[in-house]
């Protein structure tokens, strides 16, 4: 399960990496601009994606205090993919040096809204990468929507060759 973990881990700061080089080369207008989807902007769906994955490493980590990076101040799209992709490498990182067992191990943590739950590390650490994989789906078809026609391919078998 772990050389699985590190696998998706690699491959989500790859994708990332590929699809927010893509991003960061529209003017901030397109980045903002609203489309229908589940966040109103390329922009906020990365601070989203960013905002899960900052969660919950804080909460692997044993934070008291969850600092959201959406609600400590307002990221330009510049500082949101320095964010997301220093946190896609801690993510690797971090999977290099624990042991398998490690991802046996449960997490008791509480939700946004104070909610209770129970899981092993190594079913959150699924949730999270298929949670970017959701999202960056999403982000390809705003890129579409604003007339990008030039986005890369971002399939965990692309990644794979």
């Amino acid at each position: 399960m772990k050389k699985l973990l590190s696998t998706f881990a690699a491959y989500d700061l790859w994708a990332n990496e590929r699809l927010l080089q893509t991003i960061l080369t529209l003017d901030e207008g397109r980045q903002q601009q609203n489309i229908e989807s589940s966040f109103p902007s390329l922009h906020q769906t990365c601070l989203h994606i960013w905002d899960a994955s900052s969660i919950w490493w804080q909460r692997l980590h044993m934070h008291e205090q969850i600092a959201v990076p959406s609600l400590s101040f307002h990221p330009t799209m510049n500082d949101v993919a320095n964010g997301l992709l220093l946190q896609n490498k801690q993510w690797v990182d971090w999977l290099d040096t624990i042991q398998e067992a490690d991802l046996e191990k449960e997490l008791v943590y509480k939700n946004r809204i104070g909610d209770q739950f129970r899981q092993q590390v190594k079913e959150i650490l699924l949730h999270l990468f298929n949670h970017g994989t959701y999202h960056r789906g999403q982000l390809v078809t705003m890129l579409r929507q604003l007339g990008v026609e030039k986005i890369p391919q971002t399939d965990y078998i692309v990644y794979g060759r």
